[in-house]
């Protein structure tokens, strides 16, 4: 038996792990409130981050179309994660903010992202755990918020 593992694999075992994670957290999510959310909406929700954005920038940041955001925002909107006001500093700008309710479902997300963590920890040994994290960030960018991944899929 060969052991000779195919490139392809690397890649394929990443998108996994990062499918089980994103479900497990969804999951979770829809358990504690907040069942509407998608996982490109946590792409979106953090790309508003705490002082807003408009449509524009956030199509910007995310590496989709404004049309794209803007239906995203009108998703959002809908499920009341986040809120369109007037920017005070410029009255013809229109800002998306997140709402109480879109900051609480991230704050949950940080949350549960933890104990997903702690669950792999104790399933691969802290010490393991700790190597595999710095193997990945060795092997990364240093700033792992690529928020344009939505644009690299496609769409949201």
């Amino acid at each position: 038996m060969s052991s000779h593992v195919p490139g392809f694999e690397l890649p394929l075992r990443l998108l996994l792990a990062f499918r089980l994670l994103i479900d497990e957290l969804h999951a979770e999510l829809g358990k504690q409130g907040h069942p509407d959310l998608r996982p490109m909406h946590g792409f979106v929700m953090q790309a508003i981050g705490p002082g807003g954005t408009t449509a524009v920038e956030l199509g910007r940041t995310l590496g989709v179309s404004k049309q794209a955001a803007g239906k995203t925002i009108e998703t959002l909107e809908r499920a009341g994660y986040v809120e369109r006001t007037t920017d005070p500093e410029d009255t013809r700008r229109k800002l998306v903010r997140l709402t109480a309710y879109g900051v609480d479902a991230l704050n949950r997300s940080a949350r549960i992202f933890d104990t997903l963590r702690a669950r792999w920890a104790a399933e691969l040994g802290e010490e393991r755990m700790r190597e595999l994290e710095s193997d990945l960030r060795r092997m990364t960018p240093g700033n792992p918020w690529r928020l344009d991944m939505p644009g690299w899929f496609g769409n949201l």
